[in-house]
């Protein structure tokens, strides 16, 4: 009998589809340009269901690659050859919020915008935002320990996974972690898995923080001629301990994109643009708004634009919100990237990627999280041109190199997967990369889940 044969006995032929037309929607997640057709596609309605599957897969030594909406962008939901991919879509429920605890528990199919919507009724706050809150799962935002725009002073998506239910590559059911805010008992087991990009386990049930809402805001949109002038900018708020929940910056380029494709009423002449977001109380907010503006145009700010009303904010918002989503109109491939230098090298680190750019006739936006260092050059390009792409290939090297050789990291928040992979060893050294093929080894002996990524 084979794998699929098996599957289907176990759980029936409408949760295993391997006809040409589904194994190709789930052949590619966001990277785009990296896709493989899998064996299979199961959709599992049950933790039980997902305990059946991996046991049978386990057993067989067949590939297993989980998915939530598929929007990561290093290649870490792609198939490989001959898998089955494990799709957690149907396991969308919100099991409990909790507003004694402060805590919400989920199925890992669970749309991010879903879990931030339930907790505002509740009277309460997730504050971890991705640039996919819409459309991605929390499976995967805790595979990946996303981060988002609010990244600066609330943290990502580790900060508030609490506990978890995995289900490991045997089929053995594991609890990590407990609703305590205290809880030291035995390894962080928890933490092995938030980031593993699904290498050690399958996630079915996670338990998350919640926080109470800040009681206003203020946004701030900065308009700069020079691109060291708004890092200088961010330094000098940080520097007069003003810890904004948003310190975001978009480069020439993507303004440009911007503009052309939301109609913000942006200037198009600007080196660099920042969105400044403040919350808390409501005359700690105006203060440090206050603060903000005047450091601003200190340091060289041709203009600073604050909103008067709830909905000016979100258009002025928009500016970084839609920024990925204009770039990808510029051209037919769009490969957006990740890396993360300390604060005070950010302006060094826009340069470079403005002169690896120049150096091999490529055009790049860049925008990202300025208050943690995290940028995200994207190049806009062409897959069909092969000449072109050779030299992405060599520019995001570059980039990637700079990146560590200013004391910084390959991936803030996007993950390793497939596109990351070849640059791993460099960025981390021989020690680390063997200690985690060790914790592989025995998390998942046969090595079934999610082969190839991270790591060979």
């Amino acid at each position: 009998m084979t794998v699929i044969e098996k599957l289907q006995e176990a759980l029936g032929d409408d949760a295993v589809r391997t006809s040409a037309e589904d194994l190709s929607v789930y052949a590619f997640d966001g990277t785009a340009i990296l896709s493989q057709l899998p064996a299979c596609v199961v959709l599992p309605e049950s933790v039980d269901q997902v305990a059946t599957i991996l046991s049978i897969a386990n057993d067989t030594q067949t590939a297993v690659v989980t998915r939530g909406s598929g929007t990561g962008l290093a290649g870490g939901s792609v198939p490989s050859p001959g898998c089955i991919v494990l799709c957690l879509v149907k396991l969308n429920q919100i099991l409990e919020v909790d507003t004694a605890n402060l805590t919400m528990t989920v199925e890992p199919g669970v749309l991010t915008q879903k879990i931030a919507d339930t907790a505002t009724a509740a009277g309460l706050f997730y504050p971890p935002d991705p640039g996919s809150i819409k459309i991605s799962t929390i499976g995967g935002n805790v595979a990946n320990n996303s981060g988002g725009l609010r990244g600066l002073k609330y943290g990502v998506t580790r900060d508030y996974v609490m506990a978890m239910e995995v289900v490991l590559a045997d089929g053995r059911m594991l609890q990590t972690g407990t609703k305590c805010v205290k809880d030291v008992a035995g390894f962080s087991l928890r933490d092995l898995f938030i980031g593993s990009e699904g290498t050690l386990g399958v996630m079915t049930k996670i338990t998350l923080k919640l926080i109470p809402p800040p009681e206003a805001k203020a946004t701030m949109l900065g308009l700069f001629d020079q691109m060291t002038d708004a890092a200088r900018t961010i330094s000098a708020i940080i520097e007069a301990r003003i810890i904004p929940c948003t310190l975001e910056f978009l480069d020439r380029t993507t303004v440009a994109c911007v503009e052309d494709f939301a109609h913000i009423g942006l200037p198009t002449d600007v080196e660099a643009l920042t969105l400044m977001e403040v919350d808390g109380h409501p005359a700690q907010v105006a203060e440090a708004a206050d603060q903000i503006e005047q450091i601003a145009l200190e340091h060289g700010a041709r203009e600073v634009r604050r909103a008067s009303s709830e909905e000016e904010a979100t258009r002025l918002a928009s500016a970084r919100r839609t920024a990925f989503s204009a770039l990808a109109r510029r051209a037919p491939t769009v490969i957006l990237e990740d890396v993360t230098v300390p604060r005070s090298e950010l302006a060094k680190m826009v340069a470079a990627v403005e002169r690896i750019a120049k150096e091999h006739d490529l055009e790049v936006g860049t925008f990202g999280h300025m208050g943690d260092g995290n940028l995200h050059p994207t190049f806009l390009t062409d897959e069909r041109n092969e000449a072109e792409m050779q030299r992405v290939e060599v520019a995001m090297k570059e980039v990637f190199q700079t990146a560590v050789d200013l004391g910084g990291t390959i991936t803030g928040e996007h993950g390793v997967g497939l596109a990351k992979k070849p640059f791993l060893r460099g960025a981390l050294g021989d020690v680390p990369l063997d200690v985690m093929k060790s914790l592989k080894g025995v998390f998942d002996p046969q090595g079934i889940l999610n082969p190839g990524k991270i790591f060979d």
